[in-house]
């Protein structure tokens, strides 16, 4: 089985369904493992950030871009955060992304700031676990992932080529 279809299966296995027929491919991630990421690892969420008005502003450049919007639940203290942030850096996803997301972070603290953010988008309950990401449709203002926020809360554990893989089933 090809780390690729494993990836697959293991999503499945996990509840996630596979990825609609019209999503674009994802693309094929060049490192196989994220002890070859780039260090230090970033630290993408600005804790200092006027969260409101950095969804908005990202909302209002994805509807302009007809993108769909990924705002990326975090913080800097959590090591699955910082490595998705890696990951997402890499070349070839960077290019895959920037193509059909605009994507925004919002520092969530220790689960304490910032969540009137999932909170608009229906996820009342606590986070279940960070990075969570919220894919939405900017132009109806509606989450298109409805309860699998958390679904890369262990993305230490994921190979780069499965985070590719998950972010693109929501593209079409």
């Amino acid at each position: 089985m090809t780390l690729k279809r494993f990836a697959l299966a293991a999503l499945c296995l996990a509840g996630l369904s596979a990825a609609p027929a019209v999503a674009a491919p994802a693309p094929e991630v060049e490192i196989a493992s994220f002890a070859q990421l780039k260090t230090p690892l970033p630290y993408p969420y600005d804790e200092r950030a006027d969260a409101n008005a950095a969804v908005a502003a990202a909302r209002a450049q994805a509807r302009r871009e007809h993108k769909l919007l990924m705002i990326d639940l975090g913080g800097n203290w959590c090591a699955d955060c910082r490595i998705l942030a890696g990951t997402m850096a890499l070349p070839s996803l960077r290019a895959f992304i920037e193509a059909h997301y605009v994507v925004v972070f919002v520092d969530v603290g220790r689960f304490d700031r910032n969540l009137q953010i999932p909170a608009h988008y229906g996820v009342i309950r606590r986070l279940e676990g960070v990075p969570s990401l919220l894919i939405v449709d900017p132009i109806a203002d509606r989450l298109l992932d409805p309860g699998q926020d958390a679904a890369l809360a262990d993305a230490r554990y994921m190979s780069p080529q499965t985070l590719a893989d998950w972010l693109a089933r929501w593209t079409a």
